[in-house]
């Protein structure tokens, strides 16, 4: 007791005597003196590696957060704008113990102030500016070393990435948009779409082929280098309006927690733009080109005798991005296309390599208004559901037409009763137009008919008038 005495006096006085450099010197100095004897290895991570951050830093300060224990005494805790959950990371000086495989490894974080001069240009004079650097110590037994460098640490780097991906927050990026997050020429805002596959209203079997084609998709890196293909996909979306083609694309960013890139090619005006643009947007995202066939006329944009195509927007420009030397700047694309009209395309952008799958949003079918019908009632079966389903194959509704109806009543048989009336008013709609559009074509017959009848009543008396013509001479 008396020693553990005069060891804390000693310390207290040289806390108080000598300064914390010299005493970070000194323990240094000792400890390289004694750890040459000492059978534990120190790896030393540091913050930065030159001007960059280090990988293995970010990957370990990620990794730890998920090892925090009750024997943790110190921590820090954040919390960002836009984040919705606090961040609880190590605070310096603190141990925190991992078990792999056996071994036990020790992590502590060093932080250390440091001065340097600086020109303070207020007052005109050199001043001292304060800096800490950070590094993170990795503590284990020297015959471990093979394994932590090998299998260890990549395994640590390969968890930050899933931890990263488990808490990432999907972002639209639109082009010119201002934020605070700086991406380039795209700005960014957190995607609060609520839209997954579970509430998507969209035929089940063509749900399952997607979710199927995704997931083979993400996982084939490695086949895509060994055939030679650049890793990306692509997507066209056709269907009338109203079928949720906005919805799927939420849906599948959200379940690939993929970032969505929304271009408007209306605002370019050449290739090298279009070019810039592209290749700015990050490895694991969407592109997303709505209303293709109306956004720019590309195959027009060639006026005059200029033949530079950098200095147009051209279908072709759009079509090297696609699937040419330009697709392979970058991995992990989705690129996503959308049309009221598919018709209107042009086939070029429609082949195998550009547009891989063609998924057709439909009208509102059966089973997605039981999906829209388990969203807005919390309900899966009901007596007028036979019914609804009856006439919702005689008319053709859209699936936001559906949710619109739904939500005007939260009582379940008054919201279904108004789905049925609105349907039974637009049947009525269909049949009076299919009435009127009868009788717009029998008169138009008739007017035909009454026209051919004329023509010949004409042909009739001219030839009676050349007879008499002939008679008299």
């Amino acid at each position: 007791m008396l020693v553990r005495t005069v060891v804390s006096e000693v310390e207290t006085m040289a806390n108080q005597l000598i300064p914390q450099q010299l005493r970070e010197k000194i323990v240094s100095k000792l400890g390289g003196l004694l750890g040459s004897h000492s059978s534990e290895m120190v790896l030393v991570i540091q913050e930065f590696n030159g001007l960059s951050v280090n990988q293995i830093y970010q990957a370990s300060e990620l990794y730890l957060r998920t090892k925090i224990t009750p024997s943790v005494g110190r921590l820090n805790v954040s919390k960002c704008l836009r984040e919705k959950n606090l961040s609880v990371t190590v605070s310096k000086g603190e141990m925190v113990v991992d078990v792999f495989e056996g071994i036990e490894l020790r992590w502590q974080l060093i932080c250390t102030e440091t001065q340097k001069p600086s020109f303070d240009y207020d007052s005109g004079s050199l001043a001292t500016e304060k800096s800490e650097q950070r590094s993170i110590e990795l503590i284990f037994h020297k015959k471990y070393k093979e394994v932590v460098l090998s299998t260890y640490l990549p395994y640590v780097i390969e968890r930050s990435r899933a931890i990263k991906e488990e808490n990432k927050v999907v972002k639209l990026c639109s082009l010119g948009y201002f934020s605070e997050d700086y991406d380039g020429p795209w700005g960014s805002i957190n995607l609060s779409h609520p839209c997954t596959f579970d509430t998507l209203a969209m035929d089940p079997t063509l749900k399952k082929e997607l979710i199927a084609d995704l997931d083979r998709f993400v996982r084939r890196r490695e086949f895509y280098q060994k055939v030679g293909k650049a890793w990306k996909r692509g997507y066209l979306l056709y269907g009338p309006p109203g079928t949720g083609k906005s919805s799927l694309i939420a849906a599948m960013a959200n379940y690939l927690k993929f970032n969505i890139y929304d271009l408007e090619l209306t605002s370019l005006w050449n290739n090298s733009e279009l070019r810039r643009l592209l290749v700015s947007t990050a490895n694991r995202s969407i592109l997303v080109i709505e209303d293709i066939d109306c956004s720019v006329e590309l195959q027009n944009r060639q006026n005059g005798s200029d033949n530079n195509t950098d200095s147009q927007l051209t279908l072709s420009g759009l079509l090297n991005f696609i699937d040419g030397l330009w697709s392979s700047c970058g991995d992990e694309r989705i690129i996503v296309f959308t049309t009221n009209h598919k018709e209107r395309l042009d086939p070029a952008l429609l082949r195998p390599g550009r547009m891989d799958m063609h998924i057709h949003m439909s009208y509102c079918t059966p089973s997605g208004f039981k999906i829209l019908a388990a969203n807005y009632l919390n309900i899966n079966t009901h007596p007028l559901f036979t019914k609804i389903e009856k006439l919702m194959t005689e008319v053709e509704v859209t699936p936001a037409e559906i949710a619109e109806e739904l939500l005007k009543c939260e009582e379940v048989d008054v919201a279904l009763e108004g789905i049925i009336k609105f349907l039974e008013r637009k049947k009525i709609q269909v049949e009076h137009d299919e009435k009127s559009n009868e009788g717009v074509k029998e008169v138009d017959e008739q007017e035909v008919s009454k026209g051919i009848k004329g023509d010949k009543m004409g042909v009739k008396r001219n030839k009676m008038k050349t007879r008499r013509a002939k008679g008299r001479h």
